[in-house]
């Protein structure tokens, strides 16, 4: 095969892998399923693409929507129905928590007719700053820096993250609940486990506190003493996989390392 050749083709496979990716391509057919509620469509996310993720559901759903989701900073696309926010990352500020905290206020109060559209991707876990109580946003901040600085894998610091949050581990699906919450995740974890992504807000998480603190001890993590006291104890559990609260809830990955591959293939 010529150089000019090889070139072309390598070019082919990687604009058919990005294509995979594109938010107004690999959502288009995932919103199309979505049968409108009798209530309201609420729009939720967090993560680096969330926002393109916003945009692409205003411009494939004709209904009447409104909503919030936090990106990262430079990374917002303009909207008409749902507000974005935008925060730091990947160690997370006060913007982050305020839009964290307005995130959980607008779950809160829906019924069985309502509808939470939410946008998930990788980068929400800093996006989302909700300190477990008796902690404050320092602590979480020192807690984000400590894992950062480990070496530990995704997987892992969402397991510990899960355990010292008010927001991560389903409990933002578990506010709102009796709504239907539908998860669509753009995945960056390896595996893609959608409960990893973005430690999982609307996803209850296959761990336990026992784990988080094993895995504390094993890349012996300094934490600060409020995390360690929350580690210790048995409050703020996060919900588990089973829980009929997440019964009429549904997930879907709807773009990966994994399928952009499978594209390529494909191409």
């Amino acid at each position: 095969m010529k150089d000019a050749d090889a070139r072309a083709l390598l070019r082919a496979l990687f604009d058919a892998a990005l294509a995979a990716a594109r938010p107004a391509a690999c959502l288009a057919p995932y919103i199309e399923k979505l049968q409108p509620p009798k209530g309201r469509t609420i729009v939720i996310g967090a993560g680096k693409a969330s926002a393109a993720m916003a945009r692409a559901v205003e411009d494939r759903w004709p209904h009447p929507l409104e909503g919030l989701v936090v990106t990262r900073y430079g990374y917002a696309v303009p909207c008409q129905r749902i507000e974005i926010v935008e925060a730091a990352h990947p160690v997370p500020d006060a913007a982050g928590y305020l839009a964290a905290r307005r995130l959980m206020e607008t779950v809160s109060g829906l019924g069985p007719d309502d509808l939470v559209v939410a946008l998930i991707s990788g980068g929400g876990s800093a996006l989302l700053p909700q300190p477990a109580p008796g902690m404050s946003l320092d602590d979480e901040q020192q807690v984000n820096s400590a894992l950062l600085a480990s070496g530990a894998p995704i997987g892992v610091m969402n397991v510990i993250r899960n355990e010292l949050s008010a927001i991560k581990g389903g409990r933002l699906a578990a506010l709102a609940h009796p709504a239907r919450v539908a998860t669509l995740v753009v995945s960056d974890v390896p595996g893609d486990d959608p409960a990893l992504v973005a430690s999982g807000p609307t996803l209850p998480m296959r761990s336990s506190r026992a784990e988080a603190r094993h895995l504390v001890s094993l890349y012996n993590l300094e934490l600060p003493q409020a995390a360690q006291a929350v580690l210790a104890g048995e409050d703020n559990l996060p919900p588990q996989p089973g829980d009929q609260r997440f019964a009429r809830d549904t997930v879907q990955t709807v773009a990966s390392a994994a399928i952009s591959l499978e594209a390529a293939a494909a191409q």
